[in-house]
């Protein structure tokens, strides 16, 4: 007796799987929430440690609008004529 109205007013229901986005959930990795998150919280600290000369193969780069060199896994911030140490956060 239902047959024919269950096709009609679901005609994919079979093919629907479900969803697979995570709604409500913002601060994934792969969400613009969260890029736009860690892109915001990132803090610069400086260290005490200063050195005179970079190390080889360091890459000019910018965090939050502040000019930071990246040797390896190190940052370095330009400071009066020599460079600090810096941690990312």
């Amino acid at each position: 007796m239902f047959a024919g109205l269950v096709d009609t007013v679901m005609p994919f229901a079979p093919f629907v799987g479900g969803a697979q986005a995570r709604v409500g959930h913002p601060l994934t990795p792969g969400s613009v929430a969260g890029v736009a998150r860690r892109a915001t919280r990132r803090t610069i600290r400086r260290s005490t440690i200063y050195v005179t000369r970079l190390p080889a193969a360091c890459v000019k780069t910018s965090i939050n609008s502040t000019v930071l060199w990246h040797c390896g896994s190190t940052y370095y911030q330009p400071y009066g004529g020599r460079y600090v140490v810096v941690h990312i956060h």
